[in-house]
């Protein structure tokens, strides 16, 4: 992995101390994800839409991955870019702001000119691997799984140290990093060893719905295991401060129960009664507007299009991100709170089954992109950094999410 070269590493607590109100000027990064899936086709096709739509975004988004691959993706998908390869985030920075200064020198009267082979939109990729040309599309290799978490580990460290405003994620494949020797989960579990977070938490949100997660990525058995009033009651906080910060003064927050109807009153399980309800009552305690234990069956039909919650916290994986990919994988983000620095990423895996086809569907990837600029410009930005965020919060907790989010 290349080294960095903008300064030496800073604890997080010294890194955010120096970022100051230049955090909205910083590049943002987006990681390239698993080669071997569609991570660097939808990055790509993102960049083209971005910097044919709105060339000022497109110069601040500094990808992170392999600049040869990235480079033999646009060619294959006949995308008008042309990349850079950089050794560092200021370099990628000044690639790009020397690449925008040049085009409206060419064309002072006219900022936005056609895309060609001739005028191509410029991509600066931060080098963090090299895979060969020959690797596999759609299938699982170990290189692919190191190069994605060569880029994850690179773009976070970035953030921490204060070189980049936030960090977009590209879907990784957990099997291709098990097969390169990294045990880690998923994304959320890197994160959080990387910046050394103990509350990390897992939401996912759309224009609908919201939910976070007091379990991520374990065996069901091990999950329910998991539960204990404490994970539990610290999930409500971090939901509730996260969202106070960003404008929803009283947060709504619905808490699901783990089994079937809630538990029927213990006929059908005790963690409702001497787990999730005991939590619960402690958040209320603290002044925190949380109710249940819900019916998981039920209880977002009540939270959709946030007309009787503004969260809910799921008790497992599936429980919480089922319903939201069900009412459209495309603008769903993956929001990780609890880091010291703003994370989104798109709310699908690597789709083997369509990579190298040429039709994925970068929407989620946009979504999460437009997420991250709007938390970076953000007021509360510093806030958000340390803790969390939902697309579109407004005001009233009673406002849907924007388009844009």
């Amino acid at each position: 992995m290349p080294p960095s070269h903008d300064h030496p590493e800073l604890s997080v607590a010294d890194a955010l101390a120096h970022r100051g109100a230049h955090h909205t000027a910083l590049p943002i990064a987006i990681t390239m994800g698993d080669a071997c899936g569609i991570g660097p086709e939808i990055v790509l096709k993102a960049l083209a839409a971005i910097g044919t739509d709105q060339p000022d975004l497109a110069a601040r988004l500094v990808v992170y991955g392999d600049p040869s691959l990235l480079g033999r993706t646009a060619r294959r998908l006949g995308l008008p870019l042309a990349i850079t390869a950089c050794d560092s985030a200021s370099h990628a920075a000044a690639a790009l702001n020397a690449a925008r200064t040049d085009a409206a020198a060419r064309s002072p009267h006219s900022p936005i000119t056609p895309h060609t082979s001739t005028n191509p939109i410029p991509v600066a990729v931060v080098a963090c691997s090299a895979l060969p040309d020959d690797l596999p599309i759609g299938r699982i290799d170990a290189r692919a799984g190191l190069a994605a978490h060569a880029a994850i580990v690179r773009a976070s460290r970035d953030a921490i140290a204060g070189h980049i405003a936030a960090v977009v994620t590209a879907p990784i494949h957990k099997e291709a990093m098990r097969a390169a020797g990294i045990h880690h989960p998923g994304h959320t579990e890197i994160l959080a060893e990387l910046a050394g977070a103990s509350d990390v938490r897992m939401m996912l949100a759309n224009h609908e719905l919201r939910t976070i997660l007091v379990t991520i990525h374990v065996p069901l058995r091990e999950a329910i295991e998991q539960i204990t009033l404490a994970s539990v009651a610290d999930t409500i906080a971090i939901a509730h401060a996260g969202l106070q910060k960003l404008g929803i003064a009283h947060p709504r927050i619905a808490v699901a129960g783990l089994n079937p109807h809630a538990g029927e009153g213990g006929l059908m399980g005790r963690e409702e009664i001497e787990i999730i309800a005991p939590a619960i009552a402690q958040a209320r305690a603290q002044g925190i507007d949380a109710s249940g234990p819900w019916p998981g069956d039920t209880v977002f039909m009540r939270a959709r299009g946030f007309r009787d919650f503004d969260v809910v916290v799921a008790m497992y994986h599936d429980q919480g991100l089922i319903p939201v990919k069900y009412l459209g994988i495309e603008q769903g983000v993956n929001i990780t709170v609890g880091l010291p620095f703003i994370r989104t990423s798109v709310d699908h895996g690597t789709a083997f089954d369509i990579a190298g086809q040429g039709i994925a569907d970068a929407s989620s990837l946009r979504a999460a992109i437009d997420l991250a600029i709007t938390l970076c410009a953000s007021s509360t930005g510093d806030a958000v950094r340390s803790s969390m965020t939902a697309p579109g919060v407004a005001a009233s907790s009673s406002t849907p999410l924007p388009p844009s989010a």
